[in-house]
């Protein structure tokens, strides 16, 4: 586990400065008051190959305005594994990522289980995704074992799926993102889907699917990041994260303008 360490706190740009050069923005408003909500990054070294890291700093900043204090936190292979923890996030990567951590992943199947069946919100983007399902087999042939806290599957193929995706949720309305996967992923009775596309493929080429539900799970192909153009599911992890902890949540007044263009844009791009 690698706590994120404080920056200086002279200057306007201190904040929370993560690894592989992330910050935090600077806090604009006074301390947050209701508490402490720590949010572990999964494997933010080898998964992070479309920028996911974007969700965990979009989770910091509605947490401050929604007046809690953000402690982040990295799990990679090797790590010590943090206790205690409220809200879960994972990336994408490359099948040589998921190679990476598959062992260390599978160490820690109990853990993770145990954490989504107590009801722990997990954001889990793509290779995550598949990996957090029974497994992966890639096009040559090769399984990579999940761990099978999601009853889905996944099929390598040489169809990629790239581009613009709409998806709508009965739970979140229209979830917008970008899709860039070759793997192919069918749910089983276990799971529901995040909601069907509008445009795009989602999870496979076939049944017009996007993403599966499982408790406080939510799994998604998206990238972009996916949680800046998508505040209702980034306040439903927080509100769950907070209602666990501490028994209830109270909004605070977000920010969402830069969501609002971000979303409009998004809307007009094509396929």
């Amino acid at each position: 586990m690698t706590p994120q360490s404080p920056a200086s706190e002279s200057g306007p740009s201190s904040g929370s400065t993560f690894s592989f050069g992330h910050e935090l923005p600077p806090e604009e408003s006074p301390a947050p008051g209701k508490g402490t909500i720590r949010v572990l990054q999964l494997y933010p070294r080898d998964m992070n190959i479309y920028g996911d890291w974007g969700n965990a700093l979009v989770l910091a900043q509605r947490l401050r305005w929604h007046g809690y204090t953000p402690e982040l936190l990295e799990y990679n292979v090797g790590d010590t594994f943090p206790s205690d923890i409220d809200l879960i996030v994972g990336g994408g990567g490359q099948d040589s990522g998921q190679l990476v951590i598959q062992d260390d992943l599978l160490s820690r199947e109990t853990v993770l289980k145990e954490l989504a069946e107590n009801g722990t919100p997990m954001l889990v983007i793509c290779g995550l995704y598949q990996l957090f399902g029974k497994f992966f087999k890639t096009r040559t042939g090769s399984v990579i074992p999940g761990i099978g806290i999601l009853d889905v599957e996944t099929h390598g193929t040489d169809e990629r799926l790239i581009g613009n995706v709409s998806v709508s949720s009965p739970e979140f309305g229209t979830v917008l993102g970008y899709e860039n996967h070759s793997g192919q992923t069918t749910l089983g009775p276990g799971v529901v889907p995040l909601g069907t596309t509008a445009k795009g493929t989602g999870n496979n080429s076939s049944d017009g699917q996007e993403g599966a539900r499982y408790r406080n799970i939510v799994a998604s192909y998206l990238h972009g990041s996916l949680l800046p153009k998508n505040p209702a599911l980034a306040d439903f992890l927080i509100r769950t994260a907070a209602e666990r902890k501490y028994g209830s949540f109270s909004p605070g007044t977000p920010d969402d303008s830069y969501a609002v263009l971000a979303r409009e844009h998004a809307a007009r791009r094509p396929r």
